[in-house]
């Protein structure tokens, strides 16, 4: 991220609010909506986008300004020149996957699916069948120390076509 995409990160007046209210101590959305009188669908909103902007981390503690990060883009500088466009896929990636497994499944169905593909692509062969039980084996690691459940996942892989299922025999249908 370039220091102008953290500016725009930061330009809007209820994500700045928002910013401020986990900077100094709030831990979860409800928290910050105590703090700032924001709307809860507004201060949802300016957390996600300041996550996905790298800007904040949501881990076990709750809440927190990644000031790591805010150090690295204070290094590279405004001198620094302008770097192509990061791949979004990859900002859902970073969101929702903390050390090989998932802190959640996010809610909107477009970013679910950028999660689910990359899921599957690491976890399933293509042309390979696989019973149930090694499905299931696979998609624990995932899962170990997050909010979402191993069953949970595999459904939204079948429900997504990702995977197809017939008599308790599991195969990669999609990319």
């Amino acid at each position: 991220m370039t220091a102008q995409a953290l500016a725009g990160a930061l330009a809007d007046e209820r994500r700045r609010v928002v910013f401020a209210a986990i900077a100094l101590g709030a831990r979860d959305v409800p928290a910050v909506v105590a703090r700032t009188g924001l709307p809860a669908r507004d201060a949802a909103t300016a957390v996600r986008r300041l996550t996905d902007a790298g800007v904040l981390v949501d881990d076990a503690p709750g809440l927190r300004v990644d000031g790591d990060r805010l150090r690295e883009f204070a290094r590279a500088g405004a001198a620094a020149p302008a770097a192509p466009a990061a791949d979004p896929r990859e900002a859902i990636l970073r969101t929702f996957l903390r050390d090989g497994a998932l802190t959640r499944l996010p809610a909107q169905r477009g970013r679910r699916r950028v999660l689910l593909e990359h899921i599957t692509a690491r976890s399933f062969e293509p042309g390979r069948r696989y019973p149930e039980r090694a499905v299931d084996d696979a998609l624990r690691p995932w899962c170990a120390g997050g909010e979402a459940d191993h069953v949970t996942l595999r459904r939204y892989l079948i429900d997504d076509m990702l995977l197809s299922r017939e008599h308790g025999v599991y195969w990669r249908t999609g990319p």
